[in-house]
C-alpha cells in the first residue's frame, strides 16, 4: 500500500463529539481501619499462597504468540508493521519489550491474590527512565503507559522480573548472578511497600526518586567506571528538550521550519498525503490542538495558546507502539527559536483490557492520561488527550505530551550485574511508589510479608517466563524465514 493511500486513515479532519468523554461517577469507598486492610492481605494470602506464584506452565490452549502480534496488527499502519517484527528480532530482550499482550494473556492463567492497582501493563526495563519534573527537577519514574488499566499488582512485578530475567540471560549473566539481579529487584517492591504501608497518605503521594539526590547513594554500590556510565546518562538527559530537537529534526524551507524528513521513520504529512488532503487535514491538526487543550489546567491552557502550530509529522515510536499512529508536531511561541514539540500518539485498548476487564474511561487517550497522572509523582505540563475521526472516517483516540522533555534511560542490554541489581532495585522502589498510590499498599505490604517467600517465588517464575518468551521469540523468527510475515530490520 503505498504511503499517500494509508495516510488517509492515520489522522483527524473533524471531532467525534463535541465535549469531552464524561467520567463515570466513582463508587463509595470504604475506609477500612489499618488493622481490616492488614487482615486483607492476610486472608488473600491464605486463598493464594505466595509460593503459588513461583509457576509457569503453558496452559494446553494457549494463544498462538505469531497469531496475537497479527492480530494487533490489523489495526496497525500496515507499511509500518514489518519494522516492528524487525525491531522485535533485534533480540530476546526487544521481542520481549514487543510482546505485552502476549505475556498479558499468560497472566490471565496465574494465581491472583485479588487486590487491585492503577497497572502499568507493561512494566518492563526499558519503560523506566528520566525525566523533567514541572519543578524542573530531574525525576525517575516509569515512563510509559500506554497499557495502563486497575488490574492485579502480581502482573506487573511478574512483567518487572521477567524483563530482568531476559536481560540478564540476553547479556550472559550466569544463573547465580540472574537469580540475584531478579531477587534484587522483587525485594526492591516489597521493601518499598512495607515502608509506603507505614507512611502517612500525603508521604506516599509526594515519594519521589530524585536523580540527583540519588547519585551519591550509587557510589557505595558501583564502581568508578559504573557510577561514571550513570552520570553520563544523567548528564544527556539535561540536553534532551525542545530546542536539542529543534536542532536536530529540523530545517529551514522557503524561510520557515519544517520538520526533516527521514523515511520511513520520520515522514512530513504533506509528503504522505496528496495536497487536496493537506487542507481538510490541516484543519483537523488545528481543531485538535484547540480542543485538546481543554483537557489541560488552565494555566497550561494558557501557555499552550502562545504557540502556534507550524509543521507535523509521523514518526516511528519504541518496539511495542510501531505501527499505531504517531505523529510529532512543531509549534513556535515568541519567535522561530522558541520552539515546543509535541508527540500526538494513538491510544488502543490496553493489553490487560480482555483479560481485566475494561476500564472506566470511554476515550482510550483518557484512559492513559489518567493512569499515568495515578501512577506518576509528576506529570508532563502538556500531558492530555482528545479524539479525531480521521480523513477515513474512523474515530480514533490520541494522547499528547512533550517530545522530549529531558529524558533519558538506562540501556539493560548493556548492563553489567552490578548495575542491573542496583537498577532493578529502583525500579521495583517505583513500581511499588505507583501501586502504593492507587492501591491498598497496606493489604498489598501484608500479603508480601517480612520474609523472602514471594520474592524466591518470581525469581522462578521469571526464569521459566525467560524460556517462554525464548520459545516465542523463536515462533517468530520460524514465522519470518517462513514467509508468514515479512520484517524489515535495521529501522
Amino acid at each position: 500500500m503505498s504511503q499517500r493511500k494509508e495516510a488517509k486513515g492515520e489522522a483527524g479532519s473533524t471531532r467525534a463529539g463535541s465535549k469531552p468523554p464524561a467520567r463515570s461517577s466513582s463508587p463509595a469507598v470504604a475506609h477500612l481501619t489499618v488493622e481490616e486492610r492488614a487482615a486483607r492481605g492476610k486472608e488473600a494470602r491464605a486463598s493464594v499462597p505466595r509460593s503459588s506464584h513461583a509457576a509457569w506452565e503453558p496452559p494446553a490452549d494457549r494463544s498462538d504468540p505469531v497469531a496475537l502480534l497479527e492480530g494487533q496488527a490489523t489495526t496497525r499502519v500496515p507499511e509500518l508493521v514489518p519494522i516492528r517484527y524487525g525491531r522485535m528480532l533485534a533480540s530476546a530482550f526487544a521481542f520481549f519489550r514487543g510482546a505485552a499482550l502476549i505475556m498479558a494473556a499468560d497472566l490471565a492463567s496465574t494465581p491472583r491474590s485479588g487486590l487491585i492497582v492503577q497497572a502499568c501493563g507493561d512494566a518492563h526495563l526499558s519503560n523506566f527512565g528520566v525525566f523533567g519534573s514541572p519543578e524542573r527537577e530531574l525525576l525517575f519514574d516509569i515512563n510509559d503507559f500506554d497499557e495502563t488499566l486497575p488490574g492485579p499488582w502480581e502482573w506487573d512485578v511478574k512483567r518487572l522480573a521477567a524483563s530482568v530475567a531476559v536481560a540478564a540471560r540476553n547479556n550472559g549473566f550466569s544463573d547465580a548472578a540472574l537469580t540475584k539481579v531478579v531477587g534484587d529487584a522483587v525485594a526492591g517492591y516489597r521493601g518499598a511497600m512495607a515502608g509506603f504501608a507505614g507512611m502517612n497518605n500525603l508521604a506516599v503521594w509526594y515519594a519521589r526518586a530524585q536523580v540527583e539526590e540519588g547519585l551519591p547513594r550509587l557510589r557505595a554500590m558501583l564502581d568508578k567506571r559504573q557510577l561514571r556510565a550513570a552520570e553520563k546518562v544523567v548528564e544527556k538527559a539535561r540536553t534532551r528538550d525542545s530546542m536539542q530537537a529543534f536542532a536536530k529534526l529540523t530545517q529551514v524551507v522557503d524561510g520557515e521550519r519544517r520538520i526533516i524528513s527521514d523515511p520511513p521513520l520520520i515522514v512530513p504529512m504533506d509528503e504522505l498525503l496528496p495536497p487536496a488532503d493537506m487542507s481538510r487535514f490541516h484543519e483537523g491538526v488545528h481543531s485538535y490542538l484547540r480542543t485538546y487543550r481543554r483537557s489541560l489546567l488552565g494555566d497550561r491552557r494558557h501557555l499552550l495558546e502562545d504557540f502556534r502550530f507550524v509543521h507535523i509529522a509521523r514518526k516511528v515510536v519504541g518496539v511495542g507502539s510501531v505501527g499505531t499512529r504517531a505523529y510529532i508536531v512543531l509549534m513556535l511561541g515568541r519567535d522561530d527559536q522558541d520552539p515546543l514539540f509535541l508527540q500526538v500518539k494513538e491510544a488502543q485498548a490496553s493489553v490487560l483490557e480482555a483479560f481485566a476487564g475494561k476500564g472506566r474511561y470511554a476515550n482510550q487517550g483518557q484512559r492513559v492520561v489518567e493512569g499515568q497522572r495515578l501512577m506518576q509523582a509528576a506529570s508532563d505540563i502538556f500531558l492530555g488527550w482528545e479524539r479525531l475521526t480521521g480523513l477515513d472516517g474512523n474515530p480514533r483516540d490520541f494522547y499528547v505530551r512533550q517530545l522530549r522533555d529531558w529524558k533519558g534511560a538506562w540501556d539493560p542490554e548493556a548492563m553489567e550485574p552490578a548495575v542491573m541489581s542496583v537498577y532493578g532495585q529502583l525500579c521495583g522502589w517505583t513500581l511499588a511508589r505507583a501501586h502504593a498510590r492507587s492501591g491498598d499498599r497496606i493489604a498489598i505490604a501484608s500479603y508480601l510479608g517480612r520474609g523472602d517467600v514471594f520474592d524466591r517465588a518470581i525469581v522462578a517464575f521469571a526464569d521459566a517466563y525467560a524460556d517462554q518468551n525464548e520459545r516465542d521469540y523463536a515462533a517468530l523468527k520460524e514465522a519470518v524465514a517462513g514467509g508468514r510475515i515479512t520484517a524489515e530490520t535495521g529501522l
